[in-house]
């Protein structure tokens, strides 16, 4: 167990007992409001605790670029709402955690992780240069794809279950040229209408999207 939600507003035995020895084992205890747990509960009406089970959101560069799931990098996205909503994108389709190379100061930080709806208690995310995510990634051995428009390949041509790094650009730049030629390959979102590029969160939804059918094509659950 790595985090342990428990409603905010309940002097429930049962609860206080299980936060009592939750904390005494090293678990973090947030409160959560009824409407969070109202969103994350799989059962209606919501369950009063709720455990998260998976990788520490705690976890450090490399011990996420070790995990064998997919990671983002985030390159010169220019604001904070965009950058939180991208966060958040990577948290619900399971991401290994999030690598963010942009200037934001402390407030733009805190605004960004506002947007993102807190999802960096779920799940890591980093503020760390492009260059030095790209090294760590080759050397923990995950393959580098960008998403960019001078692509050649669509994400359903390309094996995303496999350990991952997945690079999104900014909103007005898109990718650095020195961060594609690092890519092992470049993959374009397919596109039909007058508009010259998706939104940052649909570009990132969509490769998130198909991953995540790719994983369950895999376990033979179908498409």
């Amino acid at each position: 167990m790595r985090l342990l939600l428990v409603a905010a507003d309940s002097d429930e035995p049962a609860l206080v007992a299980l936060t009592e020895h939750a904390r005494r084992l090293g678990v973090p205890v947030h409160l959560a409001s009824e409407r969070s747990l109202w969103r994350l509960s799989e059962r209606h009406p919501p369950a009063r605790a709720l455990a998260l089970i998976g990788p520490p959101p705690d976890a450090d560069e490399a011990d996420v670029l070790q995990a064998g799931g997919a990671a983002w990098l985030l390159v010169g996205t220019a604001y904070p709402g965009n950058t939180g909503f991208a966060i958040r994108t990577a948290e619900v389709s399971g991401a290994d955690g999030i690598f963010i190379d942009n200037d934001f100061d402390h407030d733009g930080r805190r605004e960004a992780t506002r947007a993102a709806m807190r999802a960096d208690r779920f799940m890591p995310v980093f503020w760390s240069p492009a260059a030095e995510v790209l090294s760590a990634a080759r050397a923990a051995g995950r393959r580098i794809l960008a998403i960019e428009d001078v692509g050649t390949a669509a994400p359903w041509d390309v094996d995303l279950a496999k350990p991952v790094l997945l690079i999104i650009g900014g909103e007005n730049a898109g990718i650095p040229a020195a961060v594609l030629e690092q890519s092992d390959e470049v993959l374009r979102i397919p596109m039909a209408g007058f508009i010259p590029s998706y939104n940052l969160q649909a570009a990132m939804a969509g490769v998130a999207l198909e991953r995540l059918r790719q994983l369950r094509v895999r376990r033979g659950d179908g498409l």
